[in-house]
């Protein structure tokens, strides 16, 4: 069994920075892409970061230059360094992954528990 833990959120106020984690935990064979989306109180969840197994990155327009996606796949762990934080940017944070469990194998998509980001004025 496949699990994502992420860790890192908390509560800061706006300028300032965080940096979450999520670290890939189980039996798998390979992590594909893996990605950090958000759900804000009353809104949909939506996409923030992903980051390809060839360490290409796409971000949302809403946090372009500010937040940074990162991977260590040594350690199956992908990181989100966020940066001049803004109100808006609170939300629970929920990392996702796309992980193989064999070589050729298709992969499946994981989501972590989510982890608390709340930015103050």
């Amino acid at each position: 069994q496949v699990q994502l833990v992420e860790s890192g959120g908390g509560l800061v106020q706006a300028g300032g920075s965080l940096r979450l984690s999520c670290a890939a935990a189980g039996s798998f064979f390979a992590i594909n892409a893996m990605g950090w989306y958000r759900q804000a109180p009353g809104k949909e969840r939506e996409f923030v970061a992903l980051i390809t197994s060839v360490y290409n990155t796409n971000y949302a327009d809403s946090v372009k230059g500010r937040f940074i996606i990162s991977r260590d796949n040594a350690k199956n762990t992908v990181y989100l360094q966020m940066n001049s934080l803004k109100p808006e940017d609170t939300a629970v944070y929920y990392c996702n992954g796309e992980i193989s469990a064999a070589f050729g194998a298709l992969g499946t998509r994981y989501w972590g528990q989510g982890t608390q980001v709340t930015v103050s004025t």
